[in-house]
């Protein structure tokens, strides 16, 4: 891999200094030549040499851009301080690049993937991400852009695979009930796969997650379904301890003395009054219990 290190270059005045004394050259030999002697003709051509030379070799560099030098297919460092340089060498104009080095976000398009489960999903996200190291990015990937976009797109399909869309049960990660977890996950395994490339990735957040639209309505009535048996669970759990709540309470207080026969039915009243979804109507017993 090839690691970025600083490049030299220098300050665009010095460039200008140079331009105007090809000129003069160029000036004191038009005048030799005309007044003297053809023989100062080379002097004119080598000053309009050197001025065609330098005028190119010029490079304006903005904040959070950098400039990485490269002659004749070698690479001869990066600029990242922003300012006008002068390179003095034409060629380097050829094959250096400039690189922004800016935030840049973009979202993933709508991937179809089978979750952990085996559901039919689909899920998308944005992806922010910056250059930190412009030489790896020129020259270990072809085109670190294009890189970027199909690293995230593999990264969304094998996150995809991991999770399952929901977990009815509570004891595992899904996608749905843990968004941080999985953007976690997410931002790690694309920062694994971008780092060769001398990228950063800022942040990484699921923009989209459904069901295909195959199975959206069955998981729709499944998930409807297990909000009700978690509900009536609920209940239950609650009705049963206020029961045994209401039975102690009659034990410590000595209010009335049960057998395990009446106090069975008792329950069993509690249970039917506590978790009955409608509104019961009692019946006054004005009779003996036995």
């Amino acid at each position: 891999m090839v690691q970025e290190k600083a490049g030299s270059a220098l300050p665009g005045v010095t460039g200008i200094l140079a331009l105007l004394g090809t000129v003069v050259l160029f000036i004191v030999g038009v005048t030799l030549t005309a007044t003297v002697s053809p023989a100062f003709v080379p002097l004119v051509i080598v000053a309009a040499l050197f001025f065609a030379a330098f005028l190119p070799a010029h490079y304006l560099i903005q904040p959070n851009t950098a400039l990485v030098l490269i002659l004749f297919g070698r690479y001869k460092g990066t600029i990242t301080e922003p300012g006008w340089y002068w390179t003095a060498n034409p060629f380097t104009k050829l094959e250096s690049r400039k690189i922004s080095q800016r935030v840049h976000n973009f979202t993933t398009q709508v991937s179809k993937v089978n979750d952990a489960e085996g559901n039919p999903i689909e899920i998308a996200a944005v992806v922010v991400w910056r250059v930190v190291d412009t030489a790896r990015a020129v020259f270990d990937v072809d085109d670190y852009e294009d890189y970027v976009v199909v690293q995230s797109e593999t990264a969304i399909r094998h996150l995809g695979t991991q999770y399952p869309y929901d977990d009815f049960e509570g004891t595992r990660t899904s996608l749905r009930a843990d968004p941080d977890v999985v953007a976690t996950s997410l931002h790690e395994e694309l920062q694994q796969r971008l780092s060769d490339a001398g990228i950063e990735v800022v942040e990484t957040r699921l923009t989209h997650l459904a069901y295909a639209t195959e199975i959206a309505e069955a998981m729709l009535r499944r998930q409807q379904a297990a909000a009700v048996v978690a509900a009536r669970r609920t209940i239950v759990e609650g009705a049963v301890g206020m029961v045994e709540d209401a039975l102690e309470l009659l034990a410590e207080n000595q209010i009335v003395e049960l057998d395990e026969e009446r106090k069975a039915q008792m329950v069993s009243n509690l249970l039917v009054v506590l978790t009955s979804e409608q509104q019961t109507t009692p019946i006054v017993n004005t009779g003996s219990l036995y």
